[in-house]
């Protein structure tokens, strides 16, 4: 079987990205069992993201690029749900679960894993874990971590009004505000 650096050459090479690109693609997807990615892809046009039946690129109303990031993203998807791409396995003895493309860029607590999409906006920054059932949130330095429950998140917004502000996001079950969440930790 090929590496998973192969795998992600192969796929750089099929659909005429660079390999950042698609290692970006593919390692999110991964994170996420093939089910969406958030991007930053140069030959997508910048920041976007992707779930079946939902793309948002960075071009919005080029309908060419929204359709080549839909067939490269569905075909990596697929892969990931079939196992023909895994995540290679942790090292034996390693004390480390931190993927490398994520280095020297978490602010989470390490045990939850690697976030299947995160942002941020002002002093606030989001990371959702799907494996561990975790959103943590950092609020200014201080990170909030909360229980998601069986909510699988598609999208999170904040508003800021009157010196205040909400954070919500969208799941199967509608739009869910983070305050309605139970907290796990805080710091």
């Amino acid at each position: 079987m090929e590496t998973l650096d192969q795998q992600i050459q192969e796929i750089a090479r099929r659909h005429n990205l660079s390999e950042s690109s698609a290692a970006q693609l593919v390692r999110g997807l991964l994170a996420t069992g093939g089910g969406q990615v958030q991007f930053n892809v140069p030959e997508f046009g910048g920041m976007g993201q992707w779930m079946p039946g939902m793309i948002m690129a960075g071009d919005m109303f080029n309908h060419a690029l929204k359709a080549r990031v839909d067939f490269v993203c569905t075909d990596i998807a697929q892969r990931v749900r079939s196992g023909d791409i895994q995540a290679p396995a942790p090292a034996r003895g390693s004390a480390s679960t931190s993927l490398a493309w994520n280095q020297g860029a978490q602010w989470w607590p390490g045990d939850l894993g690697a976030p299947a999409t995160s942002g941020g906006q002002n002093n606030l920054r989001y990371a959702w874990f799907p494996a561990t059932r975790r959103l943590a949130v950092d609020l200014g330095g201080n990170v909030w971590v909360y229980d998601t429950g069986d909510h699988n998140i598609g999208g999170v917004s904040q508003q800021q009004s009157g010196g205040g502000m909400t954070l919500t996001f969208t799941s199967q079950h509608g739009v869910v505000d983070v305050a309605a969440l139970p907290v796990i930790s805080r710091g």
